[in-house]
């Protein structure tokens, strides 16, 4: 592996050995569970919503590293944000990891996922909680 992909599968391993903002929301607006049906991957979001933002948001689940990995990063990358910036983060997340192009926008460490459109079978892993918030924030 190059100097590059071993940061990234460092830092997928991270969040996937210490999810943050894993765990149960106490007081929130919506929850939306999905299920990934090609592998079994679960994920239960929460969010809280203040102003127009996305004051908070937490998730629970069991799925593989991948799954898991980016659902840590998501809520990282969401929390604070206004509907509007997370849906269009939600887009450019989805775009690259359908065609790999790594967006200008800060993605922050979401962009160690820019290369699962190389492994198929991988991608409904690694969206499944991006999805989840597309469908929370609709």
């Amino acid at each position: 592996m190059d100097e590059l992909s071993d940061l990234y599968a460092e830092v997928i391993m991270d969040h996937q050995r210490h999810p943050r903002n894993f765990g149960k929301l106490e007081n929130f607006d919506r929850e939306i569970q999905m299920t990934n049906s090609s592998c079994g991957d679960q994920i239960s979001l929460q969010i809280k919503f203040e102003n127009e933002k996305i004051k908070d948001l937490k998730f629970t689940g069991m799925g593989c590293a991948i799954s898991m990995a980016s659902a840590s990063v998501m809520t990282e990358v969401m929390k604070g944000l206004s509907v509007k910036e997370a849906k269009h983060f939600c887009d450019e997340f989805l775009e690259m990891i359908r065609e790999g192009k790594v967006p200008a926008d800060d993605l922050k460490d979401a962009k160690v996922f820019s290369n699962i459109h190389k492994y198929p079978m991988r991608i409904k892993c690694a969206t499944l909680a991006w999805h989840a918030l597309q469908k929370a924030i609709e």
